[in-house]
C-alpha cells in the first residue's frame, strides 16, 4: 500500500526530471521571440494596436518568406484491373470451393473440376505475369512505413 507521502514524493521526483530533462538554449536578453501573426483581438481599439505593433511588420514580412511550400504530390496509383480481382478470387475461391465439394461429396461434372483447377492455374499465372520485373528503387529492400 502507498501513503499519501510516497505520492507527493513520487510527484516532486517526475516534475524534477520533467524540469531538468534535455539541454535548455541560453538565449540572449536582447532576442525577442518571434510569433506567428495572429489577427488582433476583438474589443482592443486602435491605441492598443498602435502600441504593440513596433517590428510586426517585418516579423510577417519573414514569415511569408520562410512558409513551407509541400512538394507536389505524387500521381494516384493505376486503378486495379478487374483481371486481378479475378486471378486473386481463382488463388483463394477456387480451392474453398473444390474443398467444400469434396467434404459435402456433392456430385459435378468433371467439368466444374476441371475449371476450379484451371481458374486457380491461370489466376496464378496471370499474378506472376504482371509482377514487376525490377525494384522500385535499385536500393529498395521492399520494406514499407
Amino acid at each position: 500500500m502507498s501513503t499519501p507521502g510516497d505520492e507527493s514524493r513520487t510527484e516532486l521526483a517526475w516534475r524534477e526530471i520533467v524540469e531538468h530533462y534535455g539541454d535548455r538554449p541560453v538565449l540572449d536578453d536582447d532576442t525577442r521571440p518571434v510569433a506567428s501573426p495572429v489577427a488582433p483581438a476583438v474589443g482592443r481599439d486602435a491605441a492598443e494596436d498602435d502600441e504593440h505593433d513596433d517590428g510586426d511588420d517585418e516579423v510577417e514580412a519573414v514569415a511569408a518568406v520562410d512558409r513551407f511550400e509541400p512538394p507536389a504530390p505524387p500521381p494516384f496509383p493505376t486503378p486495379r484491373t478487374w483481371q486481378r480481382g479475378v486471378a486473386w478470387a481463382g488463388i483463394f475461391l477456387a480451392p474453398a470451393l473444390a474443398l467444400v465439394i469434396g467434404l459435402l461429396s456433392i456430385y459435378v461434372a468433371p467439368l466444374v473440376g476441371w475449371a476450379l483447377v484451371a481458374w486457380f492455374v491461370g489466376g496464378f499465372g496471370y499474378l506472376v505475369f504482371v509482377m514487376p520485373r525490377a525494384p522500385r528503387d535499385p536500393w529498395d529492400d521492399g520494406s514499407r512505413i
